[in-house]
């Protein structure tokens, strides 16, 4: 992230548009703008999951301000682009994780029917979809989401009965910030992109965010529930301080 105050200046478009263009490593690039009224300089970032390229302003700094800004740090923001994963499709043909193992995608027929896993004629488990060809990332997304809900409702009901807990419900979202999170009600929510990794990260997760409903902070109490109920937490840390970023690359 790059912050610089020199760049600041006053009076501010009543009406902006939502991004500038920024030339990067030889090619246009679209960069979202967002005011806070807390910032006090111009800040930039680019998303290592996604490669998205977002400018905070402060809420008096001008667009000539922000968009000399941007030219001044075109390589800085070329050079993070560069280092984030290529996206991967879900189109046939192409691999993705499923619990931590690849599985191919593959467009089993046009008669539409359950998107499942099924043997190839090599005997490789593969996630078939049938339809039309152009709803296939769709239903893969929607057979993703759908086998990471039976795994987090599974793991976080076993969770909570070994801490005598209860939660209220469990939903399912596309967060780039965070994997879980517990709210003061009772409310569980994970990101869907869990059923990509192995299966011991997601009940990790499981773990971490029905621990909340006993201890809804990070004391070393709330950290003791966890280790209790995930004795790989470490391992399932480390593997999404190393890992976790490249899941958003896929769909």
């Amino acid at each position: 992230m790059l912050r610089l105050r020199r760049f600041l200046r006053f009076g501010a478009s009543p009406a902006e548009p939502d991004s500038l263009t920024v030339t990067a490593g030889g090619r246009p690039v679209a960069v979202g703008l967002r005011r806070r009224d807390s910032a006090r300089r111009i800040t930039l970032r680019v998303s290592s999951a996604t490669g998205e390229v977002l400018l905070t302003l402060p809420p008096r700094a001008d667009l000539r301000s922000a968009q000399s800004f941007l030219d001044a740090h075109g390589g800085w923001i070329a050079n993070r682009l560069a280092r984030v994963p290529e996206r991967v499709p879900f189109t046939a043909g192409t691999s993705i994780p499923l619990r931590g193992e690849p599985h191919r995608i593959v467009h089993w027929s046009r008669v539409r029917g359950l998107t499942r896993l099924a043997s190839d004629p090599d005997g490789d488990i593969v996630i078939a979809v049938s339809g039309e060809e152009a709803a296939v990332p769709g239903r893969v997304r929607r057979f993703l989401a759908a086998e990471a809900e039976t795994d987090l409702r599974e793991a976080a009901g076993r969770h909570a009965a070994a801490l005598g807990v209860s939660f209220t419900r469990l939903s399912l979202r596309d967060t780039r910030s965070r994997w879980g999170s517990c709210s003061s009600t009772g409310s569980l929510s994970f990101s869907w992109r869990l059923i990509l990794a192995p299966p011991f990260v997601l009940d990790y997760l499981a773990a971490h965010e029905v621990a909340h409903l006993k201890e809804l902070n990070h004391s070393s109490r709330f950290w003791r529930h966890v280790h209790r109920l995930c004795p790989r937490t470490d391992e399932a840390e480390a593997w999404l301080n190393g890992n976790g970023s490249g899941l958003h690359r896929y769909g």
